[in-house]
Order: structure tokens, then C-alpha cells, then sequence
């Protein structure tokens, strides 16, 4: 069963201050980090426990060819 994933304003900041800096370089490197950002969200949905606590109940999930992880 899949969970809600919720994240705070700060977290959708991020994003889409990530979004803007790769959309300056290369249009196609910004929807890519999207989508590696959906299918890392997706991942945590679907699978929350597969991701190793890092710190209390807090756990890590990499994000696929960038350098940003979600906790």
C-alpha cells in the first residue's frame, strides 16, 4: 500500500530552485531531474522502509544522477 509522502515549503523551494539552476544549463537536464525526483518520491511511497535510517526515525533516499538526497 502506498503512503503519502508530504514535505514542507522549504523542501518545494529547493526543488525548484534545483529546477531553475538546471534549466540554465540544459532545458532537458531540468525535466530529467524532475523525473528523477518523481521516481525517487514514488520509490519512498511504495517501498519506505527499503531506505537505511541515517538518524533516529529519519531515513535517506538518493536521488538518481543528482546530488540530492530526501530524508
Amino acid at each position: 500500500m502506498a503512503r503519502q509522502v508530504n514535505y514542507p515549503y522549504a523542501a518545494q523551494l529547493d526543488i525548484i530552485e534545483a529546477y531553475d539552476c538546471y534549466k540554465g544549463r540544459e532545458f532537458r537536464l531540468s525535466a530529467e531531474f524532475l523525473r528523477c525526483i518523481d521516481a525517487c518520491l514514488n520509490l519512498i511511497q511504495r517501498h519506505p522502509r527499503t531506505y537505511q535510517i541515517v538518524h533516529e526515525t529519519y531515513r535517506r533516499a538518493t536521488i538518481r544522477r543528482f546530488p540530492y538526497v530526501v530524508f
